[in-house]
């Protein structure tokens, strides 16, 4: 089983910048696919960004060239960088765990989430 902390929300005005953390538990980090999700109040959960074990990263449309995803193995940990946010970024931002085989069912994991805000 895997536990997925994530941290670095907190409350910024828009234009700002910030940058998430997420950090895996368990042995299997480096050979899963991470992503990151958000869901506003009243909305629901969508995918913001993905990177896969070998480093191919996938945004939606709504925060690409702003957002950007990356992860360092060694520290069992994925990041999303946040730049000239919007009010509309504002949800909570959680962390997602992808493992796929082609022997076994797919194993996922989910992080609590981590309250992103953007407000004048």
């Amino acid at each position: 089983q895997v536990q997925l902390v994530e941290s670095g929300g907190d409350l910024v005005q828009p234009g700002g910048s910030l940058r998430l953390s997420c950090v895996a538990s368990g042995s299997i980090f480096s050979i899963s696919t991470m992503s990151w999700y958000r869901q506003a109040p009243g909305k629901q959960r969508e995918l913001v960004a993905t990177i896969t074990t070998s480093g191919n990263t996938n945004y939606a449309d709504s925060v690409k060239g702003r957002f950007t995803i990356s992860r360092d193995n060694a520290k069992s940990t994925v990041y999303l960088q946040m730049n000239s946010l919007k009010p509309e970024d504002t949800a909570v931002y959680y962390c997602n765990l992808e493992r796929r085989s082609a022997f076994s069912r797919t194993y996922t994991s989910w992080g609590q989430g981590t309250q992103v805000s953007v407000s004048s």
